[in-house]
């Protein structure tokens, strides 16, 4: 889903990707519009400039400015001031049964995961300033057009943790997983939590990763293609049995991944 942005106020739901785009205009040489707390750039696509910026689960509901800078020709620029209307949506609670140890963590493993949160938290800190995909995000498994849990408050043994931040799709153990749009890989090995998994810069703050792999066939640094294999389903770290959780994040925001199947194709 995208917009032309011209003094109006958009409309978004907590936990959705928002494709934004602002019409060429004679000697326009850059924009950037501030959101989260970081100005996002646009990237120009013949006749418009667009980018794309993510409203977090957690994000209020109400009103936030989000303004846009023009950059002119000459050194002029020019401040547009624009309003998200950030609207509330309801998330179940999924109560779950795991091995104890991803529960009650060891020193060892809690220092891991410690380790590998902040290796992932650096990540989503990088903004590529240019985009790598092309045309429509697709779904990672072949066939499966609708995934389950996002934004589920999960319960595991018990105990309350931190909300779903993908979507599961179901999957067994050895389905081809494809990457949903052209990127980079930017991880790809063995983690705690997420087992064995991929993760997958497409430019502009966008990145998806592929979790709980059987098998990984990509390695950082690979450029990859909508549609090329990154790995194998299977039922590695925290999980109650075989599937993919398909994640994204944009701007560090936890979002739907199928609100990026709904923007627009180039």
């Amino acid at each position: 889903m995208s917009w032309y942005i011209l003094l109006a106020v958009l409309t978004v739901f907590q936990g959705q990707a928002l494709q934004v785009e602002y019409p060429h205009e004679a000697g326009l040489e850059a924009a950037t519009i501030a959101w989260a707390g970081r100005d996002v750039p646009f990237v120009r696509e013949g006749e418009r400039w667009l980018t794309v910026i993510g409203v977090d689960l957690d994000v209020e509901p109400g009103e936030h400015p989000a303004p846009i800078t023009l950059h002119y020709a000459g050194g002029r620029t020019q401040a547009r001031q624009e309003v998200i209307e950030v609207k509330g949506k309801s998330f179940p609670t999924t109560r779950l049964t795991v091995a104890p140890k991803y529960v009650e963590l060891s020193p060892e493993d809690q220092a891991r995961a410690n380790r590998e949160a902040k290796e992932t938290r650096a990540l989503y800190a990088r903004l590529t300033p240019h985009k790598y995909w092309t045309g429509k995000f697709h779904t990672p498994v072949p066939g499966v057009t609708g995934g389950r849990n996002f934004g589920s408050r999960r319960v595991f043994n018990n105990q309350p943790r931190a909300p779903h931040s993908g979507a599961d799709l179901r999957a067994s153990t050895g389905t081809k997983i494809l990457a949903s749009n052209a990127g980079k890989v930017v991880l790809a090995h063995d983690f705690f939590f997420n087992g064995n998994a991929v993760f997958i810069d497409h430019g502009l703050g966008v990145y998806t990763m592929y979790l709980h792999l059987s098998k990984i066939l990509v390695q950082p640094g690979d450029l990859v293609e909508r549609g090329q294999v990154v790995g194998l389903a299977g039922a590695t770290g925290r999980v109650t049995g075989p599937h993919l959780h398909w994640g994204v994040r944009v701007g560090n925001a936890r979002v739907d991944p199928f609100s990026l199947m709904e923007m627009e194709a180039d």
